[in-house]
């Protein structure tokens, strides 16, 4: 039981375990859980239960781009021994979702343990009582279930920095409604973040279990290098468990943007002594050397006109490397502002249009676009390193 100073969310469980291997993985799983009541703390016989993994693309599991099937393997068997009816779905960022789950593996074990994939089709509104957000567009299948397990990949992220158990509830947008929620932020980060964080609290996930065995570093979420993590993550509060998340890869608040926004809009478990952490010491699976993905954006507190005229400077932007870029177009369909064509037989994008979201190096099939960081951003950077 938590302690009387510490709210049953305010607990965050951590497992070590250095592969998949699926009798390991189980093992852990159920370790990892105990410290929170087991699996039946949250499952009851008969519940309908939605576990939302990470589907961002058609890549194999060892790329790291999407949560590892025998994850979703091992969550499954315990939410079936609780007696619950499973279903498994998310919304990729390019590609059928049924092509993402069977290339990711997702897919083969959704059919040998009996469960029910539900491509997230259909969207309904939904209006949260509270917050900047008055609706939301959701996928129907997350609505209809009594429990939502958020089974996130622990990944760097261009745009927020990292994405974690907040970031992944963003799977439960629809298809092309996404590019509308990028549109409605603009360059404007903090919106972005606040967004996320709205989203998740509306949504509500029952646990977050987290696939950090090996994370993703550098250019991710969709074009980073995978990283040895070795480590499982747990609680019954998202913003709990990605306060952890970030304090396990070395992160600092400020390079994380729904981390940012939710100390400053005073939401709670956003720093370790608010939290009650069960198992192995954070501090023995703790990593060095992680690299972040690169400064995307910096804010002197310009407005206007002037922010607007030094945007290059201050902001990075993605640039097509020509060399790997095979003029699929996926890219061009999936850009929110339009701002990308194949013209003269090369990627070209528009910057006046372009608001930063990095959508585009995220879905790339190739990991054709890079992130470049105008003067004053990668001045920025290397003061900020210097001062760490």
């Amino acid at each position: 039981m938590p302690s009387p100073s510490h709210p049953e969310d305010s607990r965050v469980s951590l497992q070590k375990l250095e592969s998949y291997k699926p009798e390991e993985t189980l093992q852990a799983m159920e370790d990892l859980l105990e410290p929170l009541g087991g699996m039946s703390a949250f499952v009851k016989p008969g519940q309908k239960v939605l576990l939302k993994p990470n589907l961002l693309s058609g890549k194999t599991p060892e790329k790291a781009v999407t949560t590892h099937p025998e994850i979703v393997r091992a969550v499954i068997q315990l939410v079936q021994k609780s007696g619950g009816n499973v279903s498994i779905g998310d919304s990729p960022g390019i590609g059928s979702p049924e092509n993402v789950a069977r290339k990711s593996g997702i897919l083969s074990v959704v059919e040998e343990t009996g469960c029910r994939f539900v491509p997230f089709e259909t969207s309904v509104t939904i209006h949260p009582k509270n917050g900047t957000f008055q609706q939301f567009e959701v996928a129907q299948d997350i609505l209809d279930a009594d429990v939502i397990i958020n089974l996130p990949k622990l990944k760097t992220h261009q745009m927020m920095g990292l994405t974690c158990g907040v970031k992944n509830m963003f799977g439960a947008v629809v298809g092309l409604r996404k590019p509308r929620l990028h549109l409605q932020a603009g360059t404007d980060k903090e919106f972005f973040a606040l967004m996320l964080l709205e989203l998740c609290e509306a949504l509500a996930p029952t646990l977050t279990i987290v696939d950090a065995v090996i994370g993703m570093e550098g250019e991710g979420p969709g074009s980073g290098d995978p990283v040895q993590i070795g480590a499982l993550l747990a609680g019954r509060h998202p913003q709990a468990v990605d306060t952890v998340a970030t304090e396990l890869v070395g992160l600092k608040p400020h390079q994380v943007w729904t981390q940012q926004e939710a100390i400053k809009t005073k939401r709670p478990y956003t720093n370790l002594d608010q939290l009650e952490l069960s198992g192995p010491l954070l501090d023995s699976l703790r990593i060095k050397n992680f690299q972040p993905a690169k400064m995307t954006d910096v804010n002197f507190g310009l407005k206007g006109r002037l922010k607007d005229s030094l945007k290059n400077a201050l902001t990075a932007r993605p640039v097509p490397n020509h060399n790997l870029c095979k003029r699929c177009n996926d890219c061009v369909i999936h850009c929110p502002p339009e701002a990308m064509e194949i013209k003269h037989n090369k990627l070209q994008i528009d910057y006046n249009l372009c608001i930063r979201c990095f959508c585009c190096q995220e879905l790339c099939p190739h990991g054709a676009l890079m992130t470049k960081q105008g003067i004053l951003l990668r001045l920025s950077s290397v003061l900020q390193k210097k001062n760490n």
